[in-house]
């Protein structure tokens, strides 16, 4: 029975958007065995992609309404389910629901990731579960340029992360669980800072340990912008809750595009950058931790695959990339690219 509530819950996992792909070694049942003790798996089997009330769910798995809203509000604040408190009925009511794998309930393990969550979550991804989530379409993350990247009348309305920001109520700033995960393995390749997971409500809550100020939230945006992050949000027109400022290096999603070749990983911003063969050189230089090149550099500023930056302009030891607006044609699969600004970042001096 024990087994059987892993496996049950597994499925039900895999059967949300993003999925929870099998693997050959099982190891996802490790990661659900390390998470959740055995009744609650068996009950979260039980719960569905939308908010529920607990009489709803405790019906289907045969439990008391009073044990399952307890068993439920346990794992919710283990983060590993999702709820609501609904107050538009005639008697509010707390609603849960199943929460995703990535991006959900393991994001949400950033103070509970040790040694051997973060061997478990690295087994998986390598065992084809990271791609088996990454290479479904439309993906899971989108990226968005840096707020004076782009002139402000080409950015997209929901491109825009700085008014999100302005009209929200309450703000977290947390560890990167990617980056967190990565140093537990030793294999981190980066010094960006760990705080650098932002969260944000429209409604108030009361403050909590993590809890910054809105001049504080957009200090970090900032900050993220200023070394070289990448913004990255869930890849939705509304309802965007947070935003995650990533690295090539550790980012579980942007991964799928350094390391397993799934260019489609995260959705692209609405912008290209290419390279000028004609003041392009090909120069490298050392940042203490590999070899890079401008075209490495263009890429990383971008948020664009190396092999899709083909346009920058050098100005002294800055870089001047030049940012091209993409609109499909109607008529065919073809885009339709006009200057849509550019954007500046200083380099390393080259040895």
């Amino acid at each position: 029975m024990t087994d059987q509530a892993y496996e049950d819950l597994a499925g039900a996992l895999d059967r949300l958007p993003g999925g929870f792909p099998r693997t050959k070694t099982r190891v996802e049942i490790a990661i659900l065995q390390r998470l959740f003790e055995p009744e609650d798996a068996g009950l979260a089997a039980h719960l569905a992609a939308e908010t529920e009330t607990v009489e709803v769910i405790a019906g289907r798995a045969g439990l008391e309404a009073k044990v399952a809203k307890s068993m439920l509000k346990a794992m919710y604040k283990k983060g590993l389910i999702e709820a609501a408190f609904d107050k538009t009925g005639v008697k509010p009511a707390w609603k849960f629901a199943l929460m995703p794998f990535v991006v959900g309930f393991y994001e949400e393990q950033w103070e509970t990731m040790d040694h051997d969550l973060a061997h478990l979550f690295e087994h998986y991804w390598a065992e084809g579960g990271g791609t088996g989530i990454m290479k479904y379409s439309p993906a899971l993350h989108r990226v968005v340029p840096a707020q004076d990247a782009v002139k402000r009348e080409y950015i997209l309305p929901y491109d825009e992360i700085v008014p999100l920001i302005e009209r929200s109520e309450y703000f977290e700033l947390r560890d990167c669980i990617c980056r967190k995960q990565q140093e537990l393995l030793d294999k981190r390749k980066c010094d960006f800072p760990l705080d650098m997971c932002m969260i944000f409500t429209p409604v108030k809550r009361p403050p909590g340990p993590h809890s910054i100020t809105k001049g504080q939230a957009l200090d970090a945006l900032r900050r993220a912008k200023e070394v070289g992050l990448v913004h990255t949000v869930a890849n939705v027109a509304e309802g965007v809750y947070y935003v995650c400022n990533c690295c090539g290096c550790c980012c579980g999603i942007l991964r799928g595009i350094t390391e397993f070749g799934i260019q489609s990983s995260v959705a692209k911003a609405n912008y290209l950058a290419v390279v000028d063969s004609e003041v392009w050189t090909g120069q490298r230089w050392w940042t203490g931790q590999r070899w890079w090149t401008r075209a490495c550099a263009l890429a990383v500023a971008c948020a664009v695959p190396p092999a899709r930056a083909t346009r920058c302009i050098w100005r002294g030891s800055r870089m001047r990339v030049l940012l091209l607006r993409r609109r499909t044609v109607e008529s065919g699969a073809s885009n339709d690219c006009r200057t849509g600004g550019c954007y500046e970042r200083p380099l390393p001096t080259l040895p």
